[in-house]
């Protein structure tokens, strides 16, 4: 529902820790104008590999939400392109694992995102009042508004699309996650079940909500420098 504009305040701190940052829109979000229904898990991973390919230095993938299922995507593609993979409370697919098929886990139930979705094919929307709740539920009243004012109807092609992970693609990428115990679009106790199911052993806790890039920008900010020392060897 959201676009490369969520993520400037993450962008501002992590430039101001010495970092490259690069954020940008997939297919049919943000400011891309994609048509909904030629939108798909393999056009949205696409672009991940066109912005990985562009830079002669390997990327630490930073996810959020439906972004865990593209950056793992992407990832298998250009495994000499990533140094790292980093979920902030975002799906973490197995291989053949579709984002919907995550949703349906008995520990998704209390998903507000699932719960509240209107779908009008190709796209679903998420009405205002139930956004606030389910993405941004400890952000500032301001800082909601105006990110709720920005959404955008969500191409369905992604949601439904199983993952290919062919066997060893990724066991030389180290993945990190960023849990976040009041999402109540992933409930923790689902990202807990991913974590395991991966066996993500990096973990940091952050007590908010889906969209800890909005809520919690200098605790993400901090958490993800944690990572990048980690996965430098540091």
């Amino acid at each position: 529902f959201t676009g490369a504009w969520s993520w400037g305040r993450l962008a501002e701190r992590l430039r101001a820790l010495g970092h490259t940052v690069e954020a940008f829109d997939l297919p049919g979000l943000g400011d891309d104008a994609t048509l909904p229904q030629d939108v798909t898990l393999d056009s949205c991973a696409a672009r991940l590999g066109d912005v990985l390919t562009a830079s002669a230095e390997p990327a630490i993938l930073v996810g959020n939400s439906m972004g865990g299922v593209i950056a793992t995507q992407a990832a298998v593609r250009h495994p000499g392109s990533v140094a790292a993979l980093v979920y902030a409370t975002a799906f973490v697919p197995r291989d053949g694992q579709s984002l919907l098929d995550l949703t349906r886990l008995p520990e998704g139930a209390e998903d507000q995102v699932q719960a509240n979705i209107v779908i009008a094919p190709p796209v679903a929307t998420m009405p205002a009042a139930a956004s606030r709740l389910a993405l941004y539920g400890s952000c500032s009243e301001s800082d909601a508004a105006w990110a709720i004012s920005r959404q955008r109807p969500q191409p369905l092609g992604p949601f439904g699309a199983p993952v290919s992970i062919p066997a060893g693609t990724l066991d030389g990428i180290n993945r990190y996650f960023v849990l976040c115990t009041k999402d109540q679009a992933i409930p923790a106790a689902l990202q807990r079940r991913m974590i395991a199911e991966n066996s993500i052993t990096n973990v940091i806790e952050l007590d908010t909500d889906h969209t800890p890039h909005l809520s919690m920008p200098a605790a993400l900010a901090d958490a993800l420098q944690k990572f990048a020392g980690h996965a430098a060897g540091g």
